[in-house]
């Protein structure tokens, strides 16, 4: 098949998936397309070019889903539904991609026009819900990072082990909060929680703008 700057993006997010920043190269991802690797630079110029174009097809598929998801609110909805189905729009785009995760966590330095898009709607999200200026891209920022966090130990953590009744009798006793809260949720409710959580922190930071009017 003829090489496209897509099928090398295609190959570069899954070699990604399999080797992370470190492992990955132009040499590795012309074997996967059966090519040499000299021939992909007349398409894709450096393998930080190919990290910005994996980074960028990610974010825009996020921000493509964020709008849909955004377009089909009831116009009653408020700041916190924006923000949680932006959120919940990025990790189902980046759980999608293979080695998503990974890349948006060990690339940070790829910025791409579809990343910045993502930040710029949020941070509009934000200062539009009250949230001061010189909060706004630390709120932002933290979101994101949640969000990114959040799917990278999902895709890597392994599978919870199985236990006696015995062993588990003995982790309640050493660490009861824990074993109390860790086997209730599943990932879904766990997420939806957290980004609740976040969005009551930003709230607070409208209501201390608003006391110092």
């Amino acid at each position: 098949m003829k090489l496209t700057k897509e099928r090398i993006v295609d190959a570069g997010m899954a070699t990604f998936a399999e080797t992370g920043y470190h492992g990955l190269s132009m040499r590795q991802v012309a074997e996967r397309l059966g090519a040499h690797a000299g021939s992909l630079y007349y398409h894709v110029h450096s393998k930080d070019e190919l990290l910005a174009l994996m980074a960028d097809r990610v974010c825009r598929h996020a921000y493509d889903a964020g709008s849909t998801a955004l377009a089909a609110l009831p116009p009653e909805a408020t700041w916190r539904e924006e923000i949680e189905v932006q959120a919940a729009e990025l990790r189902r785009s980046i759980q999608q991609h293979p080695g998503g995760a990974l890349l948006l966590a060990d690339s940070p330095g790829a910025l791409s026009t579809g990343g910045l898009s993502l930040m710029e709607r949020l941070l509009k999200t934000l200062l539009d819900a009250g949230v001061p200026v010189e909060h706004s891209g630390i709120a932002a920022d933290t979101l994101l990072s949640h969000v990114t966090g959040f799917v990278l130990q999902e895709q890597t953590e392994p599978q919870t082990p199985t236990v006696t009744a015995e062993t588990y009798a003995a982790l309640r006793a050493r660490f009861p909060l824990v074993m109390e809260q860790m086997p209730r949720l599943g990932q879904n409710e766990k997420f939806q929680r957290s980004i609740k959580l976040l969005c009551t922190a930003f709230e607070t930071l409208t209501k201390n703008d608003d006391s110092r009017a």
